[in-house]
């Protein structure tokens, strides 16, 4: 590796942070300009750029300091980055309430009697605005935070996308080892592989059993036990470990922590009660004994009253707006093979309650829908026309009429069979407690194009982190991926 290659790989998080705070002040300042030019295009009375300089740059470092409050410079991402998009849109709103108070508190030095307030006459000494009031638009300030969160959310796309293509080249990677090789290890296994943004290279796997060496677990080798782990760490150039062995006692495992802190590696550890911990908890204490316990998890009538409100009219808007497309996949679909044009199926919704889920019929009427989902495009069940439809999910669209008899939500976890529901153990029967919705963290996730019941993380984190600005997220990601058309086959 060269020397370049090796600055590159021990310094990546601290370059790529160092240009995504220039890239966020570059699109802020972007967005200041297009606020300006897009006033003076409709404007009656022109004014001058130069007069916006000092309210643009406190906006700049502003928007700056918000996008630091929320979080979005941290190097640990959530699950598909929703929450980093949400923050855009947190951290712009409160950057446009704070912009207009500073600069009424930086033009105003004393009270109406003329007495200076000593400190603030001390602060304008440093700090003050010297561009009158009546040389700029407010609307020019006003539609800059407009473009902010356009221009913001754009860049942090392609911001994960750029990051994500550099990993998936080995660029940036941080070599991995996983201690265990349990069904723990497996799912954290398959999440390396199905999320390159995470950064790591996964060497290998660690037994606690000399006679497992060797063995495959998933697609990972078995290098050797936990007595060769500095070995291992030395040879591998290893920067973490993760230790996914919940099942094992305290003690050994307590005994791996203590040879990793030697090490000097960073390491992550399983715990036990790892599903109930992966949502939101609270921790109590009794005396000096930490307790864990859940907090409350209950919407509120406000925000359930605004999420039913919110699906309701995109309900009906999106029903309007896609009436030509219902009534010609309708006429098509008539058209090619004989049959109904909506398939009904059972569906499960929230707490259990069983209901009949529309959708377009994709597939031959005579053959049985009852079998597996097809895994192809070619697979010979689906039509002409439901091949299109299930490109770009437009088979989908007939639960806008479920949405409406609120049965289902647009955003929520994805509905199951009732005889797949029939085996859910405790865990499993979580995602139950939010009502179904068309689309969800599943749909747009990295797993899309496998089973539903076997990626029941990303429901879990929706349930625990549900609010409105986590559904615009996934409604605005869901259109990106239709507009791809990555949809199911």
């Amino acid at each position: 590796m060269t020397v370049a290659g090796t600055v590159l790989r021990r310094n990546f998080e601290p370059l790529v942070l160092s240009l995504q705070v220039l890239l966020d002040l570059a699109m802020v300042m972007l967005a200041c300009w297009l606020g300006y030019v897009t006033r003076e295009h409709f404007a009656v009375s022109p004014t001058r750029l130069e007069h916006y300089r000092e309210i643009f740059l406190l906006t700049g470092a502003v928007s700056l300091v918000c996008f630091h409050a929320f979080r979005m410079y941290s190097p640990i991402k959530s699950l598909l980055n929703v929450e980093e998009f949400a923050a855009i849109a947190k951290s712009t709103g409160i950057a446009f309430l704070i912009v207009p108070a500073l600069i009424v508190f930086l033009r105003s030095t004393g009270d109406p009697t003329g007495k200076q307030i000593s400190w603030i006459e001390a602060l304008h000494r440093y700090v003050d605005m010297d561009t009158p009031v009546g040389l700029y638009a407010r609307a020019a300030v006003f539609l800059a935070f407009g473009y902010i969160l356009v221009l913001m959310t754009l860049n942090r796309f392609i911001s994960f996308k750029v990051i994500q293509m550099l990993h998936r080249r080995g660029i940036g990677n941080r070599n991995a080892l996983i201690i265990g090789t349990g069904e723990t290890a497996g799912k954290l296994q398959k999440k390396f592989v199905l999320v390159p943004t995470l950064g790591l290279n996964l060497i290998g796997v660690v037994s606690l059993e000399e006679s497992e060496i060797g063995s495959l677990v998933g697609r990972s080798r078995v290098l050797g036990t936990v007595k060769d782990l500095e070995q291992l760490v030395l040879q591998h150039k290893i920067s973490e470990v993760f230790v996914a062995i919940p099942e094992v006692d305290e003690e050994p495992v307590m005994r791996i922590i203590e040879e990793l802190e030697r090490l000097g590696v960073i390491y992550r550890v399983v715990p036990r009660f790892y599903h109930f911990l992966s949502g939101k908890v609270r921790i109590e204490s009794l005396d000096s004994i930490p307790l864990f316990t859940r907090p409350d998890r209950d919407l509120g009538l406000l925000t359930r009253a605004v999420k039913r409100g919110l699906d309701v009219l995109i309900a009906l808007s999106v029903l309007a707006m896609t009436l030509p497309v219902f009534v010609i996949s309708a006429l098509l679909i008539k058209r090619e093979s004989k049959g109904p044009v909506f398939f009904l199926q059972t569906r499960i919704g929230k707490d259990g309650a069983p209901f009949r889920m529309f959708k377009f019929r994709t597939m031959h009427e005579h053959l049985s829908y009852d079998a597996p989902a097809p895994k192809s495009h070619v697979d010979p069940r689906i039509t002409n026309i439901g091949r299109w439809l299930r490109r770009y999910s437009l088979d989908e669209l007939p639960q806008l009429i479920n949405v409406l008899r609120g049965e289902m939500s647009v955003v929520g976890p994805r509905p199951e069979m009732p005889f797949i529901v029939d085996t859910y153990g405790p865990i499993e029967r979580e995602r139950l407690r939010a009502k179904p919705g068309m689309t969800g963290l599943w749909q747009i996730s990295y797993a899309r194009g496998e089973a539903i019941h076997e990626n029941l993380d990303y429901d879990l984190y929706y349930i625990e982190h549900q609010s409105i600005m986590l559904d615009l997220v996934i409604m605005g990601l869901t259109g990106f991926a239709v507009f791809k058309g990555t949809g199911a086959y």
